[in-house]
C-alpha cells in the first residue's frame, strides 16, 4: 500500500483504541501484509492467515489470543476478488478500500465483501456526464487488459453512442507483462496522427504509472486526457520526475478524499524510525518533510531521519486515508455492535480479553451498520456490500517554478437528485494555450448550424457526417439535427430554414403594377368602346352604321363593353362569388360577341346573294333573322355554364404547392372539362365566323365588312390558341393575367378591326358615308 494508506491505517486503530465508548476493555490490533502484486506472496498471506503463522498449515491455530475478526486490503482489483474467493470459504469478512471491481457488488457471488470505495459503474457514469457535458463526441481509448478495465470500456463504449459519440481507437495493453518496442511505437502512433482531441487514460494506478514511464502522453499537445488513476496526481507522486514539458491537459476522476484533522497531526508528529521498515520509506519521508515545510509547518527532520534530494512535494491530500479510516471504523463499529448484542462472549484470562466468536457473525452487522464516522458523515453499506460515494473530477496544472497544483474543478455524486449529480466548475480548468477554443472541441465533423442537417454514410462512423441544407419545406432549428421537421401546409421556411414562417397568401391585387395597368386597360377600353357606341348612335341613320345590320353593331358594342369590364372580376381576393361569376360571365358575354358577329357574317353573305334576280333569301334578311342566331348561340353557352355551376362550380383554392413560399389564392375551375367546353364552344364560334367571313371576304362591294371581320377572327384565334398552353404553363396571380390579357387582347381585336374603320369614316372621311360607296361596282 501508499505509505500514507499505512499511516492512515496505524493511526485510525490507536484513535479506536484511545476512544473508551469504542469497544471499551478491547483492544484493536492489526497485522500488516505486503503483497506487492505478487501471486506467490498472495498465496503465502492466505496460508499465514488461516494458520499458525510459521507453520503454514491451514485450518491449524493454537492461539490464545490476537484472534483475527476481518481482513481490510487495498489491493488491485483482480487480487482482491481471488483473495474473496478463500475469504468467502472461511466466511470472513472482506473490506476494500482500493478495489472498484463491478463484478463484487453481486452479493450472491460475493456475499463477504464490502468496500469503501464506489464501483467502476459510477465512474463511468461520470466519464460519460463529462464527455456530455463538453459535448465531446470524438474520443480515443487507451485502457488495460485487466478484467476490470475491459468490462469498464465496454460500459463507456455503449454510452458514448448512446449520446451519438464515437470512439477513434481503442488501444489495449498487457498488465502484467513490459511493453515491447512494437507496441510502445503503436500506442504512440496511434496518439499522434488521431484526429481527437480527448483520449480516456483507463486503468490502475500502478499499471498507469509503468505505461507513462513508456510514452511521454502528457507532452503531445493539444490532447485532453481524462484519467482514472487517482494516486499519481492525489499523492504528488509526478513530482518524482516532474518535466516542464508537460502539458496542462488531464482531467482526473478520483474517489473523494478528506483530511482527518487527527491523522494530519499524526502524520506532523509521527517518528518514522519507529514505524516498519519500508524500502522507500526515505524517498517518502524526505517528500513529506518537504510538503511540512511548504506548509510552514515546524517540524525538524533530524541527520537521523533517512533523506534523499527531492525537490518539490505538492500533495493535497493524504492518498486513501479517508477510504482507510472509513475501513477500519466500520469494521470497529460492527465488532462494537456485536459485542453489544452478546453474539460475542467476552472472557476474562488474566489482565488481557479477548472476544471469542465466529466470523460469519461479524458479517451480520457490517449488514446493517449505520453509524457517523469521525468526519460526521453518514457510514453504512448498501445490499450489495458497497459504500454510497462520490467522485472528484481534478486538474493537475504544472506550473513554471515546478510546483504542481491539484484543483477540484467538479465532482460527480450519484446519490445526489437529478440535475445535481454532476458538477463541474468551467472557469477552475487551466487548458493548455494549444486549445485555440476553451474548453476545447472534440468532434469529428463540426456542429450542423440550424437550418442544416446531419449526412451519414455507411462508410463512416456514426458521429462523422457532413451537413446538408434541409429540404424544400423543411426546417431545423437545433444543431446537430438528424433530420428536418417539416412545415405545416400553410407554412414554409424562412430563408436560412431555420423556422417555419406564414406563407405569403398571393393573388393579383389592384396595388401591385400589373393590377394597377390592367385595370386602366380594362376601363380605358371600355370608355372607348363606349364612345365608339355613342358615335354609332349619334350617327345611326348614316349607310356606314345601317350597313351589316345596326342593331346587331349595337349587341357587339355593348357585350364588348362588358367584356372589358369582365376582366375586372379577375383582380383581387378570390371569394365564392367572384370565382363563380369569372368564368361563367365571361364564357357568355363572349358569346355575344362571337355570335353577333356570325350573324354579321351570314347577313353580309346573304345580303350580296339577295341582290340577284328573283332570289328568296331577301327574307333572310330582317332583323329576325340576326337575332335568332344570335339568341341561339348564346343560348347554347348559358346551358353549357349552368350545368357547369350546379354540377362542379368554381371555388376559391389554397394552392400551397406550385410555388415555394407562397399560398396562391386563386379560383379552382372546378369541372376542368366544363371550362374547356366554354373554351371550346366558344373556339367554335369563332371558326365559324371565321370560315363564312373568309368565303365572303371577296364580294364585290365597297365597303365589305367581311374582310375586317376576317381579320379580326385571326387575331381573335390567335390570342386565345396561344393562351391555352401559356395558360396551363403558370399558376397563381400570373395565370389570371394570361386569362386577363387574351380576354383584353381578343376583345381589343375585335373592337379595333370591325369598328375603327368604320368610325374612321364616320368622323376622318364623312364624304365616304353614303350610298355610293356601298354599292356593287
Amino acid at each position: 500500500m501508499y505509505y500514507y494508506n499505512f499511516l492512515a491505517f496505524i493511526s485510525a486503530v490507536m484513535d479506536i483504541n484511545k476512544n473508551p465508548e469504542l469497544l471499551p476493555n478491547i483492544t484493536l490490533g492489526l497485522q500488516l501484509y505486503r503483497i506487492c502484486n505478487n501471486p506467490f506472496l498472495s498465496t503465502k498471506v492466505l496460508m499465514d492467515l488461516f494458520s499458525e503463522r510459521f507453520y503454514g498449515l491451514p485450518n491449524y491455530q493454537c492461539r490464545t489470543k490476537g484472534l483475527l475478526t476481518a481482513v481490510i486490503e487495498g489491493l488491485p482489483s483482480e487480487v482482491s476478488m481471488q483473495l474473496s474467493k478463500v475469504f468467502k470459504i472461511y466466511h470472513y469478512p472482506q473490506i476494500s478500500y482500493a478495489s472498484e471491481n463491478l463484478l463484487m457488488s453481486d452479493a450472491v457471488k460475493f456475499p463477504y465483501f464490502y468496500r469503501t470505495v464506489p464501483n467502476e459503474l459510477h465512474l463511468c457514469e461520470g466519464i460519460l456526464k463529462l464527455l456530455k457535458l463538453f459535448d465531446w463526441t470524438w474520443v480515443g481509448i487507451i485502457a488495460s487488459d485487466d478484467e476490470s478495465s475491459m468490462r469498464a470500456i465496454n460500459i463507456l463504449k455503449e454510452g458514448i453512442e448512446q449520446n451519438s459519440g464515437c470512439i477513434e481507437f481503442t488501444e489495449i495493453f498487457s498488465h502484467t507483462n513490459e511493453l515491447s518496442a512494437e507496441k510502445i511505437h503503436k500506442i504512440n502512433e496511434t496518439i499522434y496522427t488521431s484526429s481527437t482531441n480527448v483520449i480516456i487514460y483507463y486503468c490502475n494506478g500502478e499499471i498507469a504509472f509503468n505505461l507513462l514511464d513508456e510514452i511521454d502522453m502528457l507532452q503531445i499537445p493539444g490532447k485532453v486526457w481524462i484519467t482514472t488513476h487517482k494516486s499519481d496526481f492525489v499523492s504528488g507522486r509526478y513530482d518524482i520526475r516532474f518535466n516542464p514539458k508537460i502539458k496542462n491537459n488531464t482531467l482526473a476522476f478520483t474517489t473523494v478524499e478528506k483530511n482527518i484533522p487527527d491523522f494530519s497531526k499524526f502524520v506532523q508528529k509521527v517518528n518514522p524510525t519507529l514505524l516498519p521498515e519500508y524500502d522507500k520509506l526515505e524517498l517518502f519521508w524526505w517528500s513529506l518533510c518537504d510538503y511540512l515545510c511548504n506548509k510552514n509547518i515546524k517540524r525538524t527532520c533530524r541527520r537521523d531521519e533517512p533523506r534523499v534530494f527531492m525537490k518539490h512535494c505538492t500533495a493535497k491530500f493524504f492518498g486513501s486515508s479517508y477510504s482507510v479510516y472509513n475501513a477500519v471504523y466500520a469494521l470497529a463499529h460492527a465488532l462494537h455492535d456485536m459485542v453489544r448484542s452478546g453474539s460475542g462472549n467476552s472472557m476474562q484470562s488474566g489482565e488481557s480479553k479477548h472476544v471469542d466468536y465466529l466470523p460469519w457473525k461479524l458479517h451480520h452487522y457490517l449488514r446493517n451498520l449505520h453509524v457517523k464516522n469521525v468526519l460526521g458523515e453518514d457510514l453504512s453499506f448498501d445490499e450489495n456490500g458497497d459504500y454510497s460515494m462520490g467522485y472528484y473530477i481534478i486538474n493537475p496544472v504544472f506550473l513554471a517554478n515546478g510546483m504542481q497544483n491539484i484543483e477540484v474543478v467538479g465532482g460527480y455524486n450519484p446519490n445526489a437528485p437529478s440535475g445535481q449529480d454532476f458538477t463541474i466548475n468551467e472557469k477552475a480548468i487551466v487548458w493548455e494555450s494549444a486549445f485555440t477554443q476553451t474548453p476545447p472541441q472534440s468532434k469529428c465533423s463540426q456542429s450542423c448550424p440550424p437550418g442544416f442537417r446531419k449526412l451519414t454514410s455507411k462508410e463512416k462512423p456514426i458521429c462523422c457526417y457532413d451537413c446538408i441544407p434541409c429540404p424544400d419545406g423543411e426546417a431545423s432549428n437545433q444543431t446537430d439535427m438528424d433530420s428536418c421537421s417539416r412545415c405545416p401546409e400553410d407554412q414554409w421556411p424562412n430563408k436560412d430554414r431555420t423556422s417555419c414562417i406564414p406563407k405569403a397568401v398571393q393573388y393579383l391585387t389592384y396595388d401591385e403594377p400589373l393590377g394597377t395597368a390592367l385595370t386602366f386597360f380594362s376601363i380605358f377600353f371600355f370608355l372607348i368602346t363606349a364612345a365608339i357606341l355613342g358615335i354609332f348612335i349619334n350617327y345611326r341613320d348614316t349607310p356606314i352604321v345601317r350597313a351589316n345590320n345596326r342593331d346587331l353593331s349595337y349587341i357587339l358594342l355593348f357585350s364588348l363593353m362588358f367584356c372589358f369590364l369582365c376582366s375586372l372580376l379577375f383582380i383581387g381576393r378570390p371569394d365564392q362569388v367572384t370565382c363563380i361569376l369569372r368564368q361563367s360571365a365571361f364564357g357568355i358575354i363572349f358569346s355575344i360577341c362571337l355570335s353577333s358577329i356570325l350573324a354579321k357574317t351570314i347577313i353580309v353573305v346573304i345580303a350580296f346573294q339577295a341582290t340577284r334576280p328573283g332570289s328568296k333569301l331577301q327574307k333572310w334578311l330582317g332583323s329576325r333573322v340576326s337575332n335568332s342566331i344570335v339568341l341561339s348561340c348564346s343560348l347554347i353557352q348559358v346551358v353549357v355554364c349552368l350545368v357547369w355551376l350546379t354540377t362542379a362550380p368554381p371555388f376559391p383554392y389554397l394552392n400551397m404547392q406550385s410555388e415555394f413560399g407562397t399560398i396562391l389564392l386563386e379560383c379552382n375551375e372546378g369541372s376542368i372539362i366544363s371550362f374547356y367546353c366554354v373554351l371550346g364552344y366558344l373556339g367554335l364560334l369563332a371558326a365559324t365566323s371565321f370560315i363564312v367571313a373568309y368565303l365572303g371576304r371577296n364580294l364585290p362591294e365597297g365597303f365589305n365588312e367581311a374582310k375586317y371581320i376576317t381579320f379580326s377572327m385571326v387575331v381573335f384565334c390567335s390570342v386565345w390558341v396561344s393562351f391555352i398552353p401559356t395558360y396551363l404553363s403558370t399558376s397563381g396571380k400570373y395565370m389570371v393575367v394570361v386569362e386577363m390579357f387574351a380576354i383584353l387582347a381578343s376583345s381589343t381585336g375585335l373592337l379595333g378591326c370591325i369598328f375603327i374603320p368604320k368610325c374612321y369614316i364616320i368622323i376622318m372621311r364623312p364624304n365616304r358615308n353614303n350610298r355610293k360607296y356601298l354599292t356593287i361596282n
